[in-house]
């Protein structure tokens, strides 16, 4: 299941992160809100972002 989890923290810095999403397309899926949420400071990519969309289906339907 491909989701974004918003965090913001009590001192008003947020957090964006996708799951479920293979390659550039977790980027792709959250630019509308990282436009909204201001300059992105840092950046953390995950597995997921390395996998194909082939690699990532595969690890989805293992886990259900």
């Amino acid at each position: 299941m491909k989701t974004i989890e918003i965090t913001i923290a009590a001192d008003g810095k947020s957090k964006v992160e996708t799951k479920g999403f293979a390659g550039t397309s977790c980027r792709d899926a959250s630019r509308f809100l990282e436009a909204s949420l201001g300059t992105r400071k840092t950046e953390t990519l995950t597995g997921e972002f390395y996998a194909t969309n082939s690699q990532t289906q595969q690890e989805n339907k293992s886990t259900t």
